[in-house]
């Protein structure tokens, strides 16, 4: 039979498992809620079995919320961590995926993995140093550096970063239940929603939460840039679905810069540089795919 690959996008709500090769070539997939570790990951594997009857399932890749541990030489190798999502702390999801199968299985964070998938298939195909943003239930950050995803002690939790808090201008606490009104606690999808009374896509485009939040996003993304120098940053998730908030974003990062970077990727325009993910929602599921042909190479 044909080889083919395994790619999960392990959420907080939803786990979506897909079989192929690529953003063209996807012959199975399925949507599962985020129940108990047991009742889903039961789910995932019966998921897979039944496609082994049709398919050669070479390897399998995981994107997965977090935190999670995505050293190979660590005894919590593959487990999510001291998440606050009920019932979860210490899965171990790769571990139970290897022994189901007995075959390769790549596991990172959701971000990294998305950033993968733009990497392979979407935005940032040209560049090997980048940052792919989610903003949505959480902000989460991850991408590469001279084509390698980003490890280190763990992983980038770029959403916990320290951003100016105008307490005038913005007196919310935040929502963040470790650090209040870290990035995460005044610009994720429940921050916007606990602050004005309904969640940002019920907001018209003309509401005063856009420039806000545009201003909260662009204090991020600007601390990112003078940290790592990004070629490109990818921002997803369910808060960039609103487009329109884009531009706003644009005029944001170029106010704080103040002309200070002086390439011609950001003083040419910012609409090219900070960027939507070119394969849209489908980033991490195809990035757990390329993840799964890395962890077969790999072996």
């Amino acid at each position: 039979m044909e080889k083919l690959f395994g790619g999960i996008e392990a959420g907080g709500t939803k786990f979506l498992c897909a079989v192929g090769t690529g953003p063209d070539d996807i012959r199975a997939e399925i949507r599962l809620p985020t129940e108990s570790p047991e009742l889903t990951l039961g789910k995932v594997t019966d998921f897979f079995r039944c496609q082994q009857e049709s398919y050669d399932i070479a390897a399998i890749g995981v994107a997965s919320f977090g935190p999670v541990d995505p050293d190979p030489s660590s005894s919590a190798y593959g487990h999510i961590t001291n998440t606050p999502k009920p019932g979860w702390a210490n899965t171990p999801v790769a571990p139970t995926l290897q022994d189901a199968f007995d075959i390769p299985v790549g596991f990172d964070t959701d971000v990294n993995v998305a950033a993968l998938g733009e990497h392979t298939w979407g935005a940032a195909r040209e560049v090997d140093t980048f940052v792919y943003l989610t903003i949505g239930t959480g902000i989460g950050g991850g991408g590469m550096v001279n084509g390698e995803l980003m490890h280190g002690l763990i992983h980038p939790e770029m959403g916990h970063i320290a951003i100016p808090h105008d307490w005038e201008r913005d007196p919310f606490p935040g929502v963040c239940p470790f650090h209040g009104d870290c990035w995460e606690g005044l610009a994720n999808g429940p921050a916007i929603e606990a602050r004005w009374g309904q969640p940002g896509e019920l907001l018209p485009p003309d509401h005063e939460a856009w420039p806000l939040e545009a201003h909260y996003l662009a204090l991020g993304v600007t601390t990112i840039m003078m940290v790592m120098s990004p070629q490109l940053i990818v921002m997803g998730g369910g808060v960039m679905q609103q487009k329109h908030i884009f531009p706003l974003i644009h005029q944001e990062v170029k106010t704080l810069l103040n002309n200070y970077i002086q390439s011609p990727t950001v003083t040419d325009g910012l609409a090219q540089y900070i960027v939507p993910p070119a394969l849209g929602g489908r980033s991490g599921v195809l990035g757990a795919i390329a993840l799964a042909q890395r962890a077969l190479q790999a072996s």
